[in-house]
């Protein structure tokens, strides 16, 4: 049978940041996670006519959020305080951003219905997976990117500025600035050329 990891002297939370095995179920992340849980039950059944109750519920929530961002509920997280969004961007209904690990989105950047930014990971050893270990890594979202509707983003992603991510696309590795990508896995499917218009 394997080892799990030895004690370091560090928290849970610590080790979850640092990107290291860690237990999800330790009491400082479990009221964490409850504090979150209750700001987006509040946000999602929010008023759509009180848009300033929203935007400070937003703000208490999340790590970060940039001027004249829009989050359409619902929203789910697992923390909120790691996810930092610019301004001018927009997230339709349904997003899923599992900030286990630190979530940035730029400027600019426009989300689809129903994507889902997934930070956490699992152990392939199955022993250590038994023992309820588990892992993260962070995402970056570039300035003015467009994530397609149904779009999901995988542990570790770094998708560059301008890049268009067509609706359905499952993203598992980094994407250069100023691209088309599409399907599963996404793959570039052309180059975005400035407008010289």
């Amino acid at each position: 049978m394997r080892m799990t990891p030895e004690p370091d002297g560090r928290s849970m939370r610590e080790r979850m940041l640092a990107g290291d095995l860690y237990l999800a179920d330790d009491p400082e992340l479990a009221e964490l996670g409850l504090r979150a849980m209750d700001l987006v039950d509040a946000f999602n059944t929010s008023p759509a006519r009180d848009p300033r109750n929203r935007r400070r519920l937003l703000a208490e929530l999340l790590g970060e959020i940039g001027e004249d961002t829009e989050i359409r509920p619902p929203l789910r997280v697992d923390y909120g305080r790691h996810i930092r969004i610019g301004a001018r961007s927009f997230a339709n209904f349904g997003l899923i951003a599992l900030d286990v690990a630190p979530i940035t989105i730029g400027d600019d950047v426009q989300i689809g219905t129903n994507v889902q930014l997934l930070t956490p990971t699992h152990p392939i050893d199955p022993d250590l997976r038994r023992a309820k270990w588990e892992a993260a890594e962070p995402i970056a979202i570039g300035d003015n990117v467009w994530l397609g509707s149904g779009t999901i983003v995988l542990a570790g992603v770094t998708i560059g500025e301008n890049t268009v991510v067509g609706a359905g696309s499952v993203v598992t590795r980094d994407l250069p600035a100023n691209v088309v990508a599409v399907g599963n896995p996404a793959r570039v499917i052309r180059t975005i050329e400035p407008d010289t218009a």
